[in-house]
């Protein structure tokens, strides 16, 4: 082989390198920030025909319905500790510390975005409230079917300690 034709292969091979090294790189980085969304019985049982289960320590999200009666404040500050359900009977309890969304109420569709740290318990870094009664993924509508939730528009009102009104009364919980 003549030395221009070995410079070329060396040039054109070191490029193929780069390529693959920036290509593994840009996978793996990507790999780190991928949150799949699961609903509590998809976290219990599986997901999809394989019922592929989420490994311990994979970041993910989950939907579903606040668990009434379940939404309790740790010591204190602002560490709190609830239970999300869909159709199935399976529950999750998810522990989140910070500022609750002021739309978050039990019975609510909340997605929560955090780490799974056993088989059925995720530490939150983020909770989000749905806003709308009426919109629903699809997904979250056909898994929570069935499911009774009260809008709050149904809610009803009882008076405010500091006004004796209905106009200016909380929700039942």
């Amino acid at each position: 082989m003549n030395p221009r034709r070995k410079k070329r292969l060396a040039i054109t091979s070191s490029i193929i390198v780069a390529f693959a090294v920036a290509t593994g790189l840009v996978l793996y980085a990507l790999s780190q920030n991928i949150d799949l969304f699961y609903t509590p019985t998809e976290i219990v049982e599986g997901k999809g025909n394989e019922k592929a289960m989420p490994q311990v320590g994979q970041r993910l999200r989950v939907g579903g319905l606040v668990v009434p009666g379940t939404v309790r404040r740790l010591d204190d500050n602002l560490r709190v500790s609830f239970r999300l359900i869909d159709n199935g009977p399976a529950e999750v309890t998810v522990e989140y510390q910070g500022i609750l969304p002021d739309l978050f109420r039990e019975g609510q569709g909340i997605v929560a975005q955090g780490i799974l740290v056993e088989p059925n318990r995720i530490v939150a870094s983020e909770v989000l409230a749905r806003h709308d009664e009426e919109y629903m993924p699809p997904e979250l509508a056909r898994q929570l079917k069935g499911i009774e939730h009260v809008p709050p528009s149904q809610w009803q009102t009882q008076p405010n300690a500091s006004n004796d009104t209905e106009e200016g009364g909380g929700y039942d919980r």
